[in-house]
């Protein structure tokens, strides 16, 4: 073996044609090193990137925001603010089987986040906050059973509560629409505003099929979701600045 390393090693130092050859079969070997390497490094960076990702949604959807705000005030200056901020968090526990599904996320006081915040995707709505701990907080999700959303048809505005029947995790319904709202299959429906918890408009899904519940005089809507429940990995959550005060006014009309 000592020999035949000599004896290669003279050979490509003589002949131009061989040590042309060696010199790309190694160079070849470790392109592809660095290639797999390349691969592996992207491949665990992903985490990061998708932080990163979301930090940035979040402050591009501040930024329309504020934008949206300005434009109201020169048009209507009897507005007040909207005053809702966007945070980011990832999902780390997801259950969407049982009739009672929470999600758990990276996420708690220490983060801004409490209790009754939405939480939705670029996609569509997830749920609400419920249970909030220093750094982890879990959120009551669209599909539980004591889950119920004001949500509206966006074409006509009409609105009702978004409920789960425990069946399909990709398929809602939306109850108290009235018989006499226009309903049609591949309508929209959207949060309509009328809660602290979501801002309006944001997207939950369209109309699949329906029904009209004689007894009760409204229609049985099922709804397709945007947002797959059973892969939802990011979110933001989201702070309404101005809750307290809309929920201390509130509280003293009923009062009085």
């Amino acid at each position: 073996m000592f020999l035949f390393a000599i004896s290669l090693g003279l050979t490509l130092q003589s002949h131009s044609y061989h040590k042309s050859k060696f010199v790309n079969s190694a160079n070849s070997i470790t392109g592809s090193i660095y290639s797999i390497k390349s691969d592996i490094t992207t491949y665990f960076g992903l985490r990061k990137e998708n932080e990163l990702l979301l930090e940035e949604n979040s402050r591009l959807k501040n930024l329309l925001q504020h934008t949206e705000k300005e434009t109201i005030a020169i048009s209507d200056t009897a507005i007040f603010e909207l005053g809702f901020v966007y945070r980011p968090a990832e999902v780390i526990n997801n259950n969407f089987s049982k009739a009672n599904n929470f999600l758990t996320l990276k996420g708690g006081k220490n983060q801004g986040v409490k209790p009754e915040m939405g939480v939705i995707t670029s996609n569509g709505i997830v749920g609400i906050t419920d249970q909030v701990g220093a750094n982890y907080s879990t959120v009551l999700s669209i599909l539980n059973s004591n889950s119920s959303i004001s949500v509206q048809l966006k074409r006509t505005g009409h609105f009702g509560s978004l409920v789960w029947n425990g069946k399909d995790p990709n398929v809602l319904q939306l109850i108290d629409i009235s018989r006499q709202a226009p309903v049609a299959i591949g309508d929209s429906i959207t949060t309509d505003g009328r809660s602290t918890i979501f801002p309006k408009n944001i997207p939950v899904g369209i109309v699949k099929d329906f029904t009209y519940d004689q007894s009760e005089n409204f229609y049985i809507i099922d709804i397709a979701l945007f947002n797959d429940m059973t892969r939802t990995e990011n979110v933001y959550i989201i702070e309404n600045k101005n809750a307290e005060e809309i929920k201390e006014l509130e509280n003293r009309s009923i009062n009085e």
